[in-house]
């Protein structure tokens, strides 16, 4: 008799296809005579059903960092229906791209559209991966900004300049400031003369074009 191995909602690796996926529905196979079915499938969405020896479980894993009520974003990899592997060799992984989730659910985030994907596959994945960690950066911003605010006046400017811009960071966030902040201010720190400014470097072709050199560069 079949047994249940995985439950819906839950997110599998296909092998068979090299990417992970969500179960959509779990079909079990009746046959006269039984009283459990004699087999079970699983759709995960993508064009068959699979049996379950053919996906793989999440393993649980904990994100460094962060508390156990605190959001963890993850990356699921779907599959590419408008390109086939052979023809996206170039992809770092061809077959799949990335979807940035925000839900337990695997629901909500971000991803980009197929071909703006295929038009500079390295720049995306780096976005995937730096939005991932976008937890886990506003909590690193919110201590230092704390770490300044505490220290105050024995801190040096530099830190005090960090602590400001994080706490910046947090605001156009929806973040909480940090105590110095909400109690009146930062204090000033030392600025140094100002200099004069260097002329403008010339852009190279990649860049005239519109494609950004930095993997990182996007707007928020």
């Amino acid at each position: 008799m079949a047994k249940t191995q995985f439950l819906k909602n839950q997110k599998v690796w296909v092998e068979s296809v090299g990417a992970w996926s969500i179960i959509e529905r779990i079909n079990p196979v009746w046959a006269k005579g039984f009283e459990e079915p004699v087999r079970i499938t699983y759709d995960v969405g993508l064009g068959r059903e699979f049996l379950g020896h053919e996906l793989t479980p999440e393993p649980p894993s904990a994100t460094p960092g962060l508390s156990e009520k605190e959001p963890r974003w993850r990356i699921l990899r779907a599959r590419n229906k408008w390109q086939t592997p052979p023809d996206c060799v170039h992809h770092p992984h061809p077959g799949s791209f990335p979807v940035v989730v925000t839900d337990e659910n695997d629901w909500g985030g971000w991803r980009v559209p197929g071909a703006e994907y295929d038009r500079s596959p390295d720049r995306i994945e780096a976005q995937a991966r730096a939005i991932a960690q976008t937890p886990r950066l506003l909590r690193l911003a919110r201590s230092l900004a704390n770490l300044a605010a505490e220290l105050a006046d024995d801190a040096p400017a530099s830190l005090m300049e960090l602590g400001q811009e994080a706490d910046a960071i947090l605001g156009l966030c929806g973040g909480a400031s940090a105590p110095a902040a909400a109690a009146g201010g930062w204090p000033a720190p030392q600025m140094s003369a100002p200099q004069p400014a260097s002329p403008e470097p010339k852009r190279d072709q990649e860049t005239q074009t519109g494609e950004a050199a930095n993997p990182f560069a996007f707007e928020l």
